[in-house]
């Protein structure tokens, strides 16, 4: 899945942007299984996806596509900033 394919005609999000929100939704075993996940299953580095999935928290589309997973990482992303 190197390029994003066309929108699905119901989220509007690309089937790679639900891939992604797809892997935030499950959970992982321990350090190094996710990043293993996202090069295996969407062929992309683990630095392109953060890339993607940040994007996509930013998207109304992906919120309404799934608002728990999308809000449950707006709020780990807002802590980590405040932390900062």
């Amino acid at each position: 899945m190197s390029e994003p394919a066309e929108p699905s005609p119901r989220s509007g999000l690309s089937e790679r942007d639900r891939a992604v929100l797809a892997v935030e939704r499950r959970s992982w075993p321990g350090p190094g299984a996710k990043e293993r996940a996202v090069r295996e299953q969407l062929g992309i580095s683990p630095t392109r996806y953060y890339q993607l999935l940040n994007a996509l928290l930013d998207d109304p589309r992906a919120v309404a596509l799934d608002p728990v997973t999308v809000n449950r990482l707006r709020r780990v992303r807002d802590a980590r900033r405040e932390r900062r």
